[in-house]
């Protein structure tokens, strides 16, 4: 096993920067998590780990060497595909023994008899039946792709990449054909799969939740850039700027443009059609934006009914009244898009809630919990 360190990483398509300038330590028996939108650069940066695309800068360190210029089969490396990538003519083991056939070692002999097999026959049955009684394949070793269920194709997959015993692990969207209750059931047998291997893993997703269950640490990335890489419960609570705000976090965040004024020795959150009371610790270091504009962050959750028991008491410096625009049922909550004039909020209120479309309801901000952002910079205020 090895960590992964991307130093510098950049890679340019014809003039279209992918990546650019990324620096990263994956360290030994992490999972790393590379998440953002469509088109961010996450899978151009695992492409280059695996050397399936060329660096235009920057390395690329596997362990204690600069694979740059290291061929892909040789960069001890397991790659699994979105699309899963099996022979459809093999069966089930002859697909996951396939790339343990293939690998070979030098010999003293002249060619052709040069290199050798580098796994007996053995080695190989051992191989891929420890993997296949891993993730539960035993019973169809025998059976063609075509024959198996999306599942069990992606768990073919994983184990053609198990039965390598590589040092690096690349998963590049490996979940997204699944439909969603199989997704989260092949999550929770991922993360227990790599707890037992202990491998360093390197995996990508555009799912933000995928990315909240599964990472030890999570990159965010946004045109070619990370915007901040830390442990989900920093991210969500703690987002560097408004991009990592708004895409950490289902709702999204909401976002409000407003004003900090001071008034009696408190710092308020003014946004026009209401004000909120900041508490001490934020405002203590929001205090240089005394008259500015800034932007106010409040999440979903965040934001509770006043009517119904809570865990933050009411106080008329974080209650405001707001109009029910629409309620979503979700079972356990509702998802509610309240409007207080031209300002609209979307919260998450416990289903006992009694709000109906169209009236009017009392809501609570956890002002503890809320954020601060430069409008210019986009950067977070504390």
């Amino acid at each position: 096993m090895a960590g992964v360190i991307l130093r510098n990483l950049t890679k340019v398509f014809n003039k279209v920067v992918a990546v650019n300038n990324v620096n990263l330590e994956i360290r030994d028996s992490e999972f790393m998590v590379l998440v953002g939108p469509s088109g961010c650069g996450k899978t151009t940066a695992l492409r280059m780990i695996a050397g399936l695309e060329e660096a235009t800068s920057g390395e690329i360190i596997i362990g204690d060497r600069v694979v740059n210029d290291v061929s892909p089969k040789d960069r001890d490396i397991a790659m699994v595909f979105q699309n899963y990538a099996l022979y459809p003519h093999m069966n089930v083991y002859d697909n996951m023994s396939f790339g343990l056939r293939l690998k070979r070692v030098p010999t003293n002999l002249p060619w052709p008899f040069n290199t050798r097999r580098a796994f007996s026959e053995e080695e190989i049955d051992r191989r891929v039946n420890e993997a296949a009684e891993m993730l539960g394949l035993k019973h169809l070793l025998q059976r063609k792709p075509k024959e198996l269920s999306g599942g069990q194709r992606q768990r073919v997959a994983l184990g053609r990449a198990i039965v390598r015993e590589p040092k690096v692990f690349l998963m590049d969207e490996p979940l997204s054909n699944l439909d969603a209750k199989l997704r989260v059931q092949t999550r929770a047998e991922l993360i227990k799969l790599h707890r037992r291997l202990g491998i360093t893993t390197v995996y990508v997703t555009h799912d933000q939740v995928e990315a909240m269950t599964m990472g030890d640490r999570i990159a965010v990335m946004n045109n070619g850039v990370i915007q901040q890489c830390d442990t989900p419960l920093n991210l969500y609570n703690h987002p560097a700027n408004l991009f990592v705000a708004g895409f950490i976090g289902s709702p999204a965040m909401n976002f409000v443009p407003a004003t900090i004024v001071e008034r009696n020795g408190e710092l308020l959150v003014d946004a026009g059609s209401f004000q909120v009371t900041l508490p001490p610790e934020q405002a203590q270091k929001a205090r240089s934006y005394v008259g500015k504009r800034c932007i106010w962050g409040i999440r979903p959750e965040d934001i509770y009914d006043k009517s119904l028991p809570g865990l933050v008491q009411p106080t008329p410096g974080n209650t405001i009244t707001v109009d029910v625009d629409v309620v979503e049922p979700l079972g356990s909550d509702m998802e509610m898009y309240l409007k207080s004039n031209d300002i609209s909020l979307i919260a998450m209120i416990d289903s006992a809630s009694k709000a109906k479309v169209g009236g009017k309801l009392e809501i609570v901000f956890d002002m503890a919990k809320s954020h601060l952002f430069d409008p210019e910079t986009e950067q977070a205020i504390y």
